[in-house]
């Protein structure tokens, strides 16, 4: 029987939850699989269950699952360990894969931060920490900048349909990919090729007759209201293939990541918004808004003195 062990990083656990939202499918896989460490489904802790060894100790395991980004120099310890004890490595969600919402923190330096949050003046001094705590690293990085990994499953969070046949792909010895297809490919809405309006204000209600189905209503940015879909990888609809956000009437946020290894979603997103005649100028922040789940990998870098 397979074995599994989940890590997590810089991340919310969103992730973990998604893996004990797939309910059904979960106590089907869970006969076939042996989880050794998961921290939202046991108790087992890195020094001694009694905190009694000196030594932090990884798991080994056929399988190993990272959530979340390297924050700090014992993540990446346990990175490397981890890459040492199992055959297969995956990197589960958005911030594993590339960074999450907190390679944001990548628009500033280390010391930047670290001054923002104990030194701002305030009635109650903060006491800057130097002991018993694991120092940062530089920045938030992947995974995948660390140590070689085999699968990616993307998004914020994954869902569970997607990590199940992820899974089940591998329970079988087969390879698992998502396409490489934009969001735009597997969204319903109309779209004319041309913006109604300019650039509304973010998470502005579409204008949609809700007795009518989604194909019925106008594109999103075409409604001027700001959709990462013609940048980012499609997948998180599975079988029924119509994107998450979208089927909830929100556009897309870009969670999935680049379309393709190497592609930059900012400057796609700046070519497709002016295709329908929007002025991407007009985004205050679209260098964070761009790469709102993407900043490892170098996409985010400290904003230069103005």
């Amino acid at each position: 029987m397979p074995t599994i062990a989940i890590e997590n990083f810089a991340v919310c656990t969103g992730c973990e939850v998604s893996v004990l939202d797939m309910g059904e499918t979960l106590l089907k896989l869970l006969p076939q699989l042996d989880f050794v460490h998961c921290q939202v489904l046991m108790d087992r802790k890195w020094f001694g269950q009694k905190g009694e060894k000196e030594r932090l100790e990884v798991a080994s395991a056929d399988v190993g699952i990272i959530t979340g980004g390297i924050r700090t120099e014992e993540d990446r310890h346990i990175a490397q360990e981890l890459r040492k004890n199992v055959k297969t490595l995956i990197t589960l969600g958005a911030c594993a894969v590339h960074g999450g919402i907190p390679a944001l923190a990548n628009l500033s330096t280390r010391d930047q931060i670290m001054n923002t949050v104990y030194n701002t003046p305030t009635t109650e001094k903060g006491v800057m920490p130097g002991k018993d705590i694991p120092p940062l690293t530089d920045r938030v990085y992947a995974v995948d900048e660390v140590v070689k990994v085999d699968m990616q499953i993307p998004g914020c969070p994954p869902s569970p349909e997607v990590i199940a046949n992820a899974l089940t792909h591998l329970l079988q010895g087969k390879p698992w990919s998502l396409p490489e297809r934009s969001v735009c490919d597997d969204c319903p809405t109309k779209r004319e090729k041309k913006a109604q309006v300019n650039l509304k204000r973010p998470l502005q209600n579409p204008d949609r007759d809700y007795t009518k189905p989604l194909s019925e209503m106008r594109c999103f940015n075409e409604q001027g209201i700001l959709c990462n879909g013609p940048a980012t990888k499609t997948g998180c609809g599975g079988e029924d293939k119509v994107p998450r956000c979208i089927k909830a009437n929100m556009p897309c946020r870009g969670c999935f990541g680049p379309i393709r290894a190497g592609a930059k979603p900012m400057v796609d997103m700046m070519g497709a918004l002016s295709s329908i005649g929007l002025d991407p100028k007009l985004i205050e922040d679209r260098m964070a808004h761009f790469n709102r789940y993407i900043g490892a990998h170098n996409n985010l870098r400290p904003l230069p003195k103005r």
